[in-house]
This record gives structure tokens, sequence and C-alpha cells, in this order.
């Protein structure tokens, strides 16, 4: 069986059906929605709402590491733009998961990423959409887990948790071949970005996990430009599938009758 894997798409939707071809089914680890990007700040939702210039000063705090400025910055903002802020954000989220959705091959098996707003995906799922959160799949004859997600950080992304609530989703899942998650285990050349030049926050629960169960795989996303890809945990080999939105590219992973690993493309 092929399978092809994703994460961080924030929103390079019109590349989601090319991403699947030749593949069995697509697994999607999350992040869906493009809030700012970092890169051009004339895209995602806050350009959107409050345009490009204020996008630009809010990426610069952030990058700072000025949180209370950004927050500060951000209140003013939806001061002057008027109404309720969380009307707002629904509905220019559920516009982007819209566009995602409609172009998201079937089958895909997802889960949810720190940037998601879970609540608001069941109304643009297709028939061969899968979401799984601390449930487990059977894909040729692999037991895969999904566990969706991410902790509290000083960024306050909508999906956040604390360690207890990550590590009961974990514990549901139970002994698989693969675990699929969005954030990596606490290992420090899986959670530095170097472009960002910051630590990015890891699950200790997720390394202990591996440590006592030797999942064949764990594949997650969620630092987009890691120290390292790949780590060994034991025998598990622990793989950062990609930055989509930056790559376009999908994480080939090929397994049959017992054997077999992934193939990057």
């Amino acid at each position: 069986m092929r399978v092809h894997v994703v994460s961080d798409v924030h929103g390079r939707t019109a590349d989601l059906p090319k991403a699947a071809h030749g593949a069995d089914a697509l697994i999607c680890l999350g992040d869906l929605l493009l809030f700012v990007d970092y890169a051009d700040q004339s895209q995602g939702i806050f350009a959107e709402l409050f345009g490009a210039d204020a996008a630009r000063e809010f990426v610069a705090l952030r990058t700072a590491r000025r949180f209370d400025e950004a927050r500060a910055l951000s209140a003013g903002l939806w001061q002057g733009l008027g109404g309720d802020p969380a009307a707002h954000i629904r509905g220019a989220a559920s516009r982007q998961y819209a566009q995602t959705f409609a172009a998201m091959p079937e089958p895909t098996y997802l889960t949810y990423g720190n940037v998601d707003i879970p609540h608001l995906w069941d109304e643009h799922l297709r028939p061969g959409h899968t979401v799984l959160d601390g449930q487990r799949v059977e894909l040729g004859g692999w037991a895969f887990g999904f566990i969706g997600g991410g902790l509290r950080s000083p960024y306050r992304t909508p999906n956040e948790m604390d360690e207890d609530v990550y590590a009961a989703k974990i514990a549901a899942v139970g002994p698989v071949d693969v675990l699929c998650t969005h954030i990596p285990p606490a290992v420090p050349q899986l959670l530095y970005d170097t472009v960002a030049r910051r630590m990015e926050r890891g699950s200790e629960a997720l390394r202990e996990t591996i440590a006592a169960t030797q999942p064949r795989y764990v594949l997650f996303g969620h630092v987009h430009q890691p120290l390292a890809r790949r780590v060994r945990i034991g025998r598990t080999e622990c793989i950062n599938v990609g930055h989509f939105r930056a790559t376009g590219q999908p994480f080939v992973f090929e397994f049959a009758g017992g054997t077999g690993g992934p193939l990057p493309r």
C-alpha cells in the first residue's frame, strides 16, 4: 500500500489533489488554516481582516517574541473593526475550509493541527474524509494511530491543550505500527526551527510513549524548518513529513506484508 502524507497545508489548497496522485490514500496531519503568513504578509486571515501593513507589524512583534505588544496591537485592531471578533474569525476560517475540503481528495485521513478550529470542520467534510483524533484505523494491514492538536504555547493558537489532555489521547490510541501526530515528540533536534530560530513545543508524553511501545514510525509536522527531520527513539523512526505550504510535496510512504517504509519524494 502507498499513502502520501502532508502537514501544515496553511492554505496551499490548489496542490492537494496533485499531492495524492498515485497514492491509495492521503494522510493530512493538520494546520489547514492560514492565519498569518510570515513570508508574505498579504496572505492569511489577519491580512484579510486588517490589511498587509497591520499583518507585517504583527509578524514583526511576534518574531521578536514581544507577545504582549502583539496582543495589544491585535486588540486595538479588533476594536477598530467592530463586531464580534469570534464571528469575523469563524467567517474567514470557514471560507478557507470550504476551499480546502473541496480540493481534498478521497480517501483522506485527517487529524487537527494547533491552528485549526475543529468544530468548523464538520460542515465541510466529504464522504471520503475521515477525521481521527485519539483514534486508530487499519490501512494495508498496519495500525495507524492519530493524535491532533498542540500544547499550550505563548502563541495561543486555537487548538492548544494541556499535556494531560494530550496524553489521554495518546493512551486512547494504544500501541500501533504508525503514530500520526501534528506536533513532534519532545526531542530538541526535532523542535528547533532553523529559520525562525526558536524552539517549538513537543510532547514529553509522546516521547515517553514512543520509548515504551516502539511503533515502527512516528509521522508529524508542525516545525517548518527543523534542525533534524529524522531521529530514532530506540527502534522507532520519527519523521517530520515537511512543510506542505512551502514545498507543495507530500511525503511518500509504502508498505506491504508487514514490511516497508517511507520513501521521501
